[in-house]
Formats: structure tokens, C-alpha cells, sequence
């Protein structure tokens, strides 16, 4: 586990009229503050990646599809420093995976159809001077293929 990452179990409530999931609350033993919450989608097998902020706590949530995350530790002062962490979060994995600054994240979408996920963000994005530090998914910097890996 990467030093500050937190991963929240989530539950879906259903009854005849549908469902419901909490995702966040500002009661959560890990949540900072709020900035801004955003929705973002991935084609199938499309990977977004790689990306970390230099202040923002990132809490990300897939809520339609599945995507399978990845997370590098990059911070030289943390002592999980070039740690790699895979999650499968989802309609079959529903998770709240919160991302701390310094850690460099991605995800690729491992579904037959669209993902949907629900980024809450501590800072609110800066189309000026964004907080944001990127790398391309396929860098050497950081050890991690892709594809499908069999085990």
C-alpha cells in the first residue's frame, strides 16, 4: 500500500425504486477539503495516464464500468518511494480510492462499453496554472506496462 493512499469499501443500497451509494463525506477520516467534483469517461481499453498534482488530494470513484487503476509513488521522501499499487475498481469493485499529491495515477478502462468516473477533487482546477504534472503512458520513469497480464 502507498503511504497515504486510502481505499473505501463502498455499498450500494437497493430497494424496489433503485440504488444508492455514498461516495464522500466530509466526515471520512481521510477527507480534506473540497475543491471541485468532476465526471470524466474512457472508451474501452483506452488508458488515461500518467498524471500527479503538486497540492490537490484527488478521490476517485468508478461508477459505471470498470477501470483498472494504478498508482506510482514518485515522492523521494516517502517511504513507499517507487512503490507501484494495481486496483480493479467498479461496478463489480465499487471503491473510493483517495489519491494524496506526489503520487502519479492512471487508469485504463478494462470494460466492453464506456466508463464513468467521479473524480472529487480538494483544489479546484486552475485552468491558468493547473496542478499538474504529466507523464505519457508509456514512460520509461515509471515501471508499469499496460496490457493484460496473466498470473
Amino acid at each position: 500500500m502507498i503511504d497515504g493512499v486510502f481505499i473505501k469499501d463502498l455499498k450500494y443500497n437497493c430497494d424496489e425504486r433503485g440504488r444508492v451509494m455514498e461516495i464522500l463525506r466530509n466526515d471520512d477520516k481521510f477527507f480534506t477539503k473540497f475543491g471541485q467534483v468532476y465526471m470524466t469517461t474512457n472508451y474501452p481499453k483506452v488508458v488515461k495516464a500518467w498524471h500527479c498534482h503538486k497540492k490537490q488530494t484527488d478521490f476517485v470513484c468508478c461508477v459505471k464500468g470498470m477501470i483498472k487503476l494504478v498508482l506510482y509513488d514518485m515522492r523521494e521522501d516517502s517511504k513507499t518511494y517507487k512503490e507501484l499499487m494495481e486496483l480493479f475498481i467498479g461496478d463489480f469493485s465499487p471503491k473510493l480510492v483517495v489519491i494524496p499529491h506526489g503520487v502519479y495515477h492512471g487508469w485504463k478502462n478494462i470494460g466492453e462499453s464506456e466508463s464513468i468516473v467521479i473524480s472529487t477533487i480538494s483544489e479546484p482546477y486552475n485552468r491558468e496554472n493547473p496542478d499538474e504534472l504529466r507523464l505519457p503512458y508509456n514512460t520509461e520513469k515509471i515501471p508499469y506496462d499496460w496490457e493484460i497480464v496473466f498470473k
